[in-house]
């Protein structure tokens, strides 16, 4: 009896799995390629992030201790006089003492004048945008894939061949040196938005809204209250792109502004480089409002960035 339990304990050790090592360890285990990719995204960040470290240092420093500091990391004789003169807190002459320019900043206009540019770009393009999605997703009519081919061929085309064309239209129009004059261009839909949108109302259950369409419901109720809903995340993504592009284009604006009714904050920053003759650029304040009109949108990309990454990735966009 004893050496047939012997036996039976014996052979129910050998069938039990050996232990494993917990899982936590093995993923902590280096190896060296692991470290060599850990090291080349350590580097990556750091070439990232210099630029908008470097940026805060010198908005941080002042004019006059910017040349003989020129390579130190720290501020060179910290202070806030860069941020004073982007929201006008500085006297002329104190501005002019400390390397500024002197020229009036309306800096709170500008940066309305950014906001409704880039809200009402925002609003309007993804509206209409996601109406010509649902029409190429859904819709069945004559000449809908040449059509929507053409679009995706328009994605070819640089967008500094429009702006002579589009400039023309907007003159004749009289709308230069407005803000809807800025907003026309793009206000209504792009290619890229389109395909995008229609990516995703591909994907959407077909039986969802026929059993809509056999309740009585219409094209654009089932488009309003089925789709658009079932949709809210990749809208978003489009929408963030959409405020971010807008927010950040500089030529066009540049193009069509020319006073401070219309002008944007992209466009402003320029106020710092109009110095007078006997001084140099005014880094300090140049590096002071590139740093808060960018900060927002740093923010903004910060927040949904996984969200982002994660609808381009599922659209299949490379």
């Amino acid at each position: 009896m004893s050496t047939a339990a012997t036996a039976t304990a014996r052979g129910a050790e050998e069938a039990r799995p050996a232990a494993r090592p917990p899982s936590g360890t093995s993923r902590r285990r280096l190896s060296p390629g692991r470290v060599l990719a850990w090291t080349v995204m350590i580097i990556l960040l750091i070439i990232t992030l210099f630029p908008f470290f470097w940026m805060l240092r010198t908005a941080l420093s002042s004019n006059s201790a910017l040349y003989a500091e020129a390579v130190s990391l720290m501020p060179a004789d910290a202070n806030l006089g860069g941020f004073q003169r982007v929201f006008g807190l500085q006297e002329t002459e104190q501005a002019i003492a400390e390397g500024g320019s002197g020229a009036s900043i309306d800096f709170w206009r500008y940066l309305v004048n950014t906001v409704l540019v880039a809200t009402g770009i925002t609003v309007g393009q993804v509206f209409f945008s996601a109406m010509a999605a649902y029409a190429f997703s859904r819709l069945q009519w004559k000449g809908r894939d040449v059509v929507f081919g053409l679009f995706l061929l328009s994605l070819m085309v640089p967008v500094i061949f429009t702006l002579l064309p589009n400039f023309l239209l907007v003159r004749e129009l009289g709308l230069i040196d407005t803000l809807l004059g800025i907003m026309l261009p793009s206000m209504f839909m792009t290619p890229f938005a389109i395909f995008f949108l229609r990516q995703f109302f591909m994907n959407v259950p077909t039986e969802v809204e026929e059993a809509a369409l056999i309740d009585g419901a219409g094209r654009v109720r089932v488009f309003f209250t089925l789709i658009i809903p079932m949709t809210a995340g990749p809208i978003a993504t489009v929408s963030i792109l959409t405020y971010i592009t807008a927010w950040n284009d500089y030529l066009w604006p540049l193009m069509v502004s020319y006073t401070d009714a219309s002008r944007v904050l992209t466009v402003a920053l320029g106020n710092f480089t109009e110095q007078s003759p006997q001084t140099g650029p005014d880094w300090a304040g140049l590096m002071a409002a590139t740093l808060v009109a960018a900060l927002p949108m740093l923010l903004l990309f910060m927040l949904f960035a996984r969200r982002i990454v994660s609808s381009i990735g599922f659209s299949g966009i490379k």
